[in-house]
């Protein structure tokens, strides 16, 4: 695999899974760009993207840290560590029931019409933003708002469809202000992946042994992926009162229109990662 490749794919996974724009999404649209490009993956790809994802979850590690090890010491006065559990449970169970079903839409056929559901999330988020915008917003997640961010991180097992997009709506429908639904949104990615880690990264060492996880191309991808992830991360928090969801709406909508147009010209055909689609979307 191309170390320069690696590079990208990193840099793409650590702006993608954080900023609302879908990191599975890009990820499919990255592969087809650079390949025409001449840029190639070898057969242990698998481990690679595994890789990129725990660059992502370093990332959310690093920055809230001190919550980690709060919730850790005390799960029963700290009740994030339920929350995180129960918001993991519909996605789970999407995954169990529909698994085959989501895993076939990695494909790409569903991918611009999963941007464009990303660009309608966006612009919900903002539209009911400024609607509430005299109304006192709560801070503080509680049961039914990690219900209602966990069904829409369900919805974003769909390729294309921005899970830290649709759990920030979740959050805004359930009452949240921006700034606690997007920490309690991140929050949520790290179960995720982590779990998709062991599922995933058993397969990878099962096919191709535990050196294909260290790799030169695997850690540069593991850094790149960390050091983005985290300055998107910090970008989201710092801003996010202020950030207009409208312009990312309109990026993702122009992706989407662009790949569907790709894709009924045979311009590209977007074919799936190279991983079993169970890697948690962003």
């Amino acid at each position: 695999m191309d170390v320069l490749f690696s590079a990208l794919m990193g840099i793409v996974q650590g702006l993608a899974e954080f900023l609302p724009i879908s990191s599975s999404g890009h990820l499919i649209v990255a592969e087809k760009l650079l390949g025409l490009l001449g840029y190639t993956q070898d057969g242990s790809s698998i481990a690679f993207y595994v890789m990129l994802h725990m660059g992502t979850l370093i990332a959310v590690m690093a920055i809230f840290w001190r919550d980690w090890v709060d919730m850790l010491l005390h799960p029963i006065k700290n009740r994030t560590l339920l929350l995180l559990f129960i918001a993991s449970l519909p996605a789970l169970l999407v995954k169990v029931v529909l698994g085959d079903i989501v895993d076939g839409l990695f494909t790409g056929w569903f991918l611009g019409i999963s941007f464009l559901i990303t660009a309608v999330f966006l612009v919900l988020i903002e539209v009911l933003g400024k609607n509430a915008k005299h109304e006192r917003r709560k801070d503080e997640v509680d049961i039914p708002t990690a219900v209602t961010m966990g069904v829409f991180q369900g919805i974003a097992l769909l390729p294309g469809v921005s899970r830290s997009g649709s759990t920030l709506l979740g959050g805004i429908l359930s009452g949240l202000n921006r700034k606690t639904a997007a920490k309690f949104s991140f929050m949520m990615s790290a179960p995720a992946i982590l779990g998709s880690f062991i599922v995933e990264g058993k397969d990878a060492v099962e096919q191709y042994g535990l050196s294909s996880l260290f790799s030169v191309e695997s850690i540069i991808g593991l850094v790149f992926a960390a050091i983005f992830g985290y300055l998107a991360i910090r970008y989201m928090l710092k801003l996010i009162e202020r950030i207009s969801f409208y312009k990312f709406a309109l990026y993702v909508a122009v992706v989407g229109v662009l790949v569907i147009i790709a894709q009924l010209t045979g311009f590209a055909d977007f074919p799936p990662l190279s991983f079993p689609g169970s890697m948690p979307t962003v």
